[in-house]
């Protein structure tokens, strides 16, 4: 996050593969200190895989920071860039039960949740099903995966981004036009002609760069510049979840955000966030009692310097002295 503070590169003290079912191996590795307070970065996508930097936006003298790779990305296995891979082993309840597994397995008995963008939903369903598990919340560019937020994003962004709309239109076949987009892209993820799947995944990233593009002050182009097995294992994922609104019922997290109360909730989100509209995050806050939220005024999803201020800020809130 450009303008956030930034920690030596805190040390791997242990990494490893935990076996969760259907033949899945997550992995996942602690940095910092041992006996700090835990804090998990939870990653977004679905399907991007662990960030390389977020850690080090946290004190390694004071925090065990956790980080791990979602099912069938990054380091975990199997990758979903292989066609064979099961992705009915890969649902937002499977991966609510690894975060839980992962825990019970390093012997934290609570954590700090951190994450943005997807993994806000993850660690919202989570948190909402273990709130005694959890010590806080940082959430970055809140998202709730509701119908209504995944139609505005493949849909309803026609509206300001017409051209690179009818381009990401024409990436599915001609009867499919009309229909939904992403279960459209979701069938082409799937197709057994490994051509198939990279034009898809070429054309789904073009898509979610084109509507970060217009922000300079945070990361544009970062979609397209992953690896072709990072592009595919994304594309697949993201069609996979979304297609399915995460299987969560619409509004099931805001009508149960009364099962954080207690628990301290920091929200960050931009103004200029095409993404996910700044709506959600208002929302959660005002069904959230014990959450403050933080608008950034320069910011879209991707950040800028003052939202890595804003970041310092929260993580902040939380440090051990």
């Amino acid at each position: 996050m450009s303008g956030q503070r930034r920690f030596a590169e805190p040390p791997v003290f242990n990494r490893g593969r935990l076996a969760v079912g259907g033949g899945n191996r997550i992995y996942w590795e602690p940095r910092g200190n041992p006996n700090g307070l835990p804090a998990f970065i939870v990653h977004g996508g679905p399907g991007s895989g662990r960030p390389r930097g977020a850690h080090k936006g946290f004190d390694p003298h004071a925090f065990r920071i956790v980080l791990c790779d979602q099912r069938g990305c990054g380091d975990s296995e199997p990758h979903a860039a292989d066609p064979t891979t099961d992705m009915a082993y890969n649902t937002t309840e499977h991966l609510l039960a690894d975060m839980e597994a992962l825990r019970a397995h390093l012997g934290i008995d609570r954590w700090l949740l951190y994450g943005g963008s997807w993994a806000s939903t993850l660690i919202l369903a989570y948190a909402q099903r273990h709130p005694d598990r959890v010590i806080g919340i940082i959430l970055v560019g809140v998202t709730m995966t509701r119908r209504s937020e995944i139609e505005w994003l493949y849909h309803g962004l026609r509206r300001l981004l017409p051209i690179e709309w009818e381009r990401f239109r024409a990436g599915v076949p001609a009867a499919d036009r009309d229909g939904t987009l992403v279960e459209a892209y979701r069938r082409l993820m799937e197709s057994p002609d490994l051509a198939i799947r990279e034009q898809a995944a070429h054309e789904w990233c073009a898509w979610e760069d084109a509507v970060i593009a217009h922000e300079a002050l945070g990361n544009p182009g970062q979609y397209s510049a992953k690896p072709d097995a990072a592009k595919l294992a994304f594309g697949r994922t993201c069609t996979h979840y979304f297609a399915h609104a995460a299987w969560l019922d619409d509004d099931q997290l805001l009508r149960d955000a009364h099962r954080l109360n207690g628990i301290l909730g920091i929200l960050i989100h931009g103004r200029l966030d095409l993404s996910a509209r700044l709506l959600t995050a208002w929302e959660l806050a005002q069904a959230w009692p014990d959450a403050t939220l933080r608008i950034i005024e320069d910011s879209g999803h991707t950040g800028s310097p003052s939202m890595g201020a804003a970041i310092d800020d929260a993580i902040a809130a939380f440090q051990p002295h």
